[in-house]
């Protein structure tokens, strides 16, 4: 039987220069040091914490999904503080505005002269990292304020363009108990996101260590190892990591294989489907899986590095029909499939 290979290329380092070298070890090593200062408050969510750093050094935006309680404000929260950001947390609410996120012009009267004016007052998106909590609550005009930002990394008032400092980074939370009341993003919004992350309860362990820290005195001091400079030069950094051909065409393979219309789309897909995932979820498998590689210490992606980022990146991308809801078919569900469906390369092929 002819043996699965988990990448095209060696250990050989491919980057540009000693310089790319030295920032891909610091890289490394401030990932490390960040999860150690996050550890002085959060307890566990390790693959949480994972995928929330590797939205950070790719320059993404990610939603965070669960249950009250779960962390996910503190985790944010933390973050900011730990890489000495600035923080902005807006609490969606059904009369929340788009000038409530983005800022307005407002009348201003110079007290020597008397002359009025229009200046412009930033909105809270003026942020490095800007939390939008509880995002599915407002109105869809609304909620669309935050797509020029997540893209862009700009806003435009009044026909005048505003950009924003970077880095810049949007994470968005949703609370998957109470949907009365609220508001499903749009597919063209919920595309803009890297990850959709979802965050469980924790287990025993770890849960009666957050009751038994949480309930007494703390008050802990965190370093800041990495800086909004720092993040600017991975990200940077990561797009020049070499992926081959094949790592690639296996991250698109999969990405098309969730297309009810695709001729390579396997029969679960064209049953429980109406849309597939789009062209971005090829995008962020590659450069989330470059940030993953690096890491990890190695200069090259791997398939595993691909296949490891297929639920993050596709859960929020695949539509499921009434087929698929009717039988409980869940998008992991279908990812899991799409795994099975879409082989690795063969050795020698």
């Amino acid at each position: 039987m002819t043996e699965l290979r988990t990448s095209y290329a060696t250990d050989v380092v491919d980057l540009e220069s000693p310089d790319d070298l030295a920032l891909a070890d610091r890289m490394k090593v401030g990932r490390e040091k960040i999860i150690t200062e996050l550890r002085k408050i959060i307890i566990g969510q390790d693959e949480t914490i994972s995928q929330v750093l590797t939205t950070l050094f790719v320059g993404g935006n990610s939603l965070l999904v669960g249950a009250p309680g779960l962390a996910k404000t503190l985790l944010i929260h933390t973050i900011s503080r730990v890489l000495d950001l600035k923080f902005s947390r807006i609490q969606f609410t059904p009369d929340l505005m788009p000038s409530d996120i983005t800022g307005t012009d407002l009348v201003q009267e110079d007290s020597t002269t008397g002359r009025r004016s229009m200046v412009f007052a930033p909105g809270p998106i003026f942020a490095n990292i800007v939390l939008a909590d509880e995002i599915n609550r407002t109105p869809p005009k609304t909620q669309s304020a935050l797509l020029e930002a997540m893209q862009e990394h700009r806003v435009t008032i009044q026909g005048r363009t505003y950009k924003l400092e970077e880095p810049f980074y949007v994470f968005a939370t949703q609370n998957p108990i109470e949907l009365e009341g609220t508001y499903p993003l749009p597919e063209a919004q919920l595309d803009r996101f890297m990850f959709h992350i979802v965050i469980d309860h924790p287990p025993y362990g770890e849960e009666f260590d957050v009751v038994r820290r949480t309930t007494a005195l703390q008050d802990p001091q965190l370093e800041r190892p990495v800086s909004g400079a720092d993040l600017i030069a991975f990200q940077a950094l990561v797009r020049k990591v070499p992926v081959a051909e094949p790592v690639m065409r296996h991250a698109l393979d999969i990405v098309r294989a969730s297309r009810p219309k695709d001729s390579t789309c396997p029969d679960n897909v064209k049953k429980w489907v109406a849309f597939g995932a789009s062209v971005r979820a090829a995008q962020y498998l590659v450069l989330g899986g470059k940030a993953r590689a690096l890491t990890s210490g190695r200069y090259h992606v791997s398939f595993d590095d691909v296949r490891a980022l297929a639920h993050p990146v596709l859960r929020h991308r695949i539509i499921t029909n009434f087929h698929a809801q009717s039988e409980g078919i869940t998008t992991d569900i279908l990812v899991d499939r799409l795994l099975e469906a879409v082989p690795l390369p063969r050795s020698g092929m």
